[in-house]
């Protein structure tokens, strides 16, 4: 059941075109989601919550590696997007090459993209095209101490 919520972005234009013609309200995130955790899960419900269908984004494994360094991602693309898929506040998830999210919002063109709160609006990349494209960004605050980065070295430390 989670493998059909995961979509191509050709697909996803179609249904959020469906969504948008039904009035429903479109929300977009995007990360690595490279070790899912309860941070995630409590920052997903929050971006559900602004809207009535919630698109996730997943870097690929090659943009992973960009970003993140040859050592990550540490689950392969497919598996991330299966689990982040199996989530109940999640309605479709998509993996894109990019390093950053700009493309596929320019196409999706969310009403609400969402963004966590280690950011400050001003880094926020895409912000620009979302809101070109009648959309806002929001961020959510950062769930404190649950950081992917923090808990693969406390799995690190754990194991020395």
């Amino acid at each position: 059941m989670a493998k059909e919520k995961i979509k191509t972005l050709n697909e996803l234009e179609g249904i959020v075109s469906n969504l948008k013609n039904a009035k429903k309200k479109v929300v977009t995130t995007n990360g690595v989601f490279d070790i899912l955790h309860i941070g995630h899960i409590k920052y997903l419900e929050k971006a559900k919550g602004m809207g009535d269908a919630l698109i996730v984004g997943i870097n690929s494994d090659a943009s992973t590696k960009r970003l993140k360094g040859e050592k990550r991602p540490l689950n392969k693309e497919l598996d991330r997007a299966e689990a982040l898929a199996a989530l109940e506040c999640v309605d479709f998830v998509f993996v894109f090459e990019e390093d950053t999210p700009v493309d596929f919002l320019e196409v999706l063109k969310p009403d609400v993209h969402v963004k966590g709160g280690d950011y400050k609006l001003s880094q926020i990349i895409e912000k620009e095209a979302v809101e070109r494209n009648g959309g806002k960004v929001v961020l959510v605050p950062e769930i404190e101490g649950y950081a992917t980065t923090k808990l693969i070295n406390r799995i690190i430390e754990a194991y020395r």
